[in-house]
């Protein structure tokens, strides 16, 4: 019996060492095996590795750092544990993967050591018949990319804004690809931005809509002012756009013009044009929004105005009504009139009674009040 208990101790630890290597990656919980890694693949002068399309983020790493390239690892939406076995094989900082797991991020750029975290909000349009005062106008998700000297480890939250399509251009263009993963970082950010650009120009489609029925001559029985719902939702979406765009001129700027060594000096020319795109549709965005209050002001006065109309009318109604009434209230005291033994006394009253309701309607509809 001590000799078995002996072969058991022995062989305990040997499992283990297999299991864990000494980085801590823990091989029997290996994320890649989950649902979040959507892809993994490792590229060399600019191309794909068939042979490496199975590798998981333990294997790619390795195979980086022993043979050259980079690596490039995709997910989605993972969670702590799916994430923590790839954060301690790339060095992760603790904060910068906080942020990537439960996402809600500002856009923003840090560096931790040799590491770049950028966090994206991406805008989707939502396409809708008809405008109305809940419609969602834009759908934003998230996405956090980490760079560094050879690999590229993207997250993604939300759900659209795949990059498949953007991995596969990338492939087809091999020279820039092998910038290395400063090249897929701003790709990224194109990717992003000119999502911004259509999303604008299909928002601009809304506020002109709007803009169009709140000025024109309303239908037969419709009422000025009823548009305020729709215009009030279309500037809450506008807000939405605007909180994706505004925090992301800053890390485009330090990334067109500030050095940087994880940044290749050829491709920061490319971010540029990115941050020059980007400013452009925070101008466009700042003019949605105010573009907005007016219409917004507009509608709530042409309300006003017509509720002005609507008190001149009924006021002009009692003014004409007041007449009679006044003229039947005489006639009805109580004691004898000389009229009431004249044969055409009533006719005449009568008479003088339309006489006088016509001559008001005929002022007050001069002077526009009726």
């Amino acid at each position: 019996m001590s000799m078995i208990r002996d072969l058991r101790a022995a062989v305990r630890p040997s499992r283990k060492s297999s299991a864990t290597p000494h980085n801590g990656y823990d091989a029997t919980r290996d994320p890649s095996a989950s649902s979040a890694v959507v892809d993994c693949a490792v590229y060399r002068d600019g191309r794909r590795l068939t042979e490496a399309a199975s590798l998981t983020p333990h294997e790619a790493m390795l195979r980086v750092r022993e043979e050259g390239g980079f690596a490039w690892i995709g997910l989605h939406e993972p969670t702590e544990g799916e994430f923590a076995g790839i954060a301690r094989e790339f060095g992760l900082h603790p904060l910068a993967v906080e942020d990537a797991v439960h996402a809600h991020q500002r856009p923003k750029l840090e560096r931790y050591d040799d590491t770049l975290f950028t966090v994206f909000k991406t805008i989707h349009y939502v396409e809708h018949a008809e405008l109305t005062a809940t419609s969602e106008v834009v759908e934003t998700g998230e996405v956090m990319c980490f760079t560094g000297p050879d690999f590229v480890i993207t997250v993604r939250h939300g759900g659209k804004g795949s990059l498949r399509a953007l991995r596969h251009r990338l492939q087809d263009d091999p020279e820039l690809l092998a910038k290395g993963p400063s090249a897929v970082l701003h790709a990224i950010a194109d990717h992003v931005v000119d999502g911004y650009i259509a999303v604008a120009a299909s928002v601009q489609d809304d506020i002109d809509e709007v803009e169009i029925d709140v000025f024109s001559t309303p239908a037969k029985g419709g009422r000025r002012g009823s548009d305020a719902g729709r215009i009030y939702q279309l500037k809450r979406e506008v807000l939405q756009f605007k909180r994706a765009v505004s925090p992301l001129l800053r890390p485009m700027q330090l990334l067109s013009e500030r050095p940087m060594r994880l940044i290749d000096p050829d491709i920061q020319k490319y971010f540029r044009d990115v941050a020059d795109h980007l400013a452009r549709v925070h101008e466009e965005v700042i003019g949605f929004d105010e573009l907005l209050n007016s219409i917004l002001q507009a509608n709530l006065a042409q309300a006003t105005v017509t509720q002005n109309e609507d008190m001149r009318k009924i006021t002009s109604w009692a003014a004409i009504i007041a007449v009679p009434t006044m003229i039947c209230g005489v006639y009805g005291m109580n004691f004898d009139m000389p009229e009431l033994r004249w044969t055409y006394g009533y006719p005449m009253v009568l008479g003088l009674i339309a006489t006088v309701c016509f001559s008001i309607h005929r002022i007050l509809k001069r002077n526009g009040w009726l």
